[in-house]
């Protein structure tokens, strides 16, 4: 499987964010995209997850589903956690869960995977900025799906939580699955490669 953008390019606004944007993402693969604010990174990300339509380009996973769309096959982690305060963690997983396709068996694992298998009943009104992006990470495991969409991952997250991302995004890669993620510094990622906008490539 692969991931292949060529000559991507995308407008918002009336003006173009980012052009002539090229790159692949095999097995096992890690892409990280870097550069200044304001260069396209959150764009290209939310184009690969099917949030936006680039105005030139072409994009395929090569040997996914041929059925589904890239979106389909790909969870995308952007800076919205996107949970309903009044529902338990347990709830909120839950409904995203059966929303993406996954299984209700996942669920009690993923959430003890991000460090949260303690409070499932806890609605998610009180929990901290990390709990909550914890909570957003676990539906990456809860729900199987070959490309992760990645934007700013480590935000809100403690050193703790930091590693535990990047033990499970290491799993993912170490069984067949790919990552494109936006940062603006290390995600424990180290044989990643880098493509950067907004600068020199």
């Amino acid at each position: 499987m692969r991931l292949a953008a060529s000559d991507l390019a995308c407008i918002r606004g009336g003006r173009q964010v980012f052009s002539g944007v090229s790159f692949g993402v095999g097995l096992g693969e890690a892409l990280l995209i870097t550069g200044p604010n304001g260069a396209g990174k959150s764009s290209l990300l939310r184009l690969v997850a099917g949030l936006l339509r680039p105005s030139v380009g072409t994009l395929v996973l090569d040997g996914g589903d041929p059925e589904l769309t890239v979106a389909e096959q790909a969870h995308y982690l952007g800076h919205q956690d996107a949970l309903k305060p009044a529902l338990s963690v347990l709830e909120n997983l839950d409904f995203w869960a059966r929303f993406l396709g996954g299984r209700a068996t996942d669920l009690a694992t993923a959430l003890a995977d991000v460090g949260l298998g303690g409070i499932a009943a806890l609605p998610a009104a009180y929990l901290s900025a990390g709990q909550r992006r914890r909570l957003s990470i676990a539906r990456l495991i809860a729900v199987k799906r070959p490309l992760w969409l990645l934007d700013e991952p480590t935000t809100a997250l403690d050193v703790t939580a930091q590693a535990m991302l990047a033990e499970l995004m290491r799993a993912h890669l170490q069984g067949g699955g790919l990552i494109v993620a936006a940062v603006h510094g290390p995600i424990g990622l180290e044989n990643a490669a880098e493509l950067r906008l907004g600068g020199s490539r």
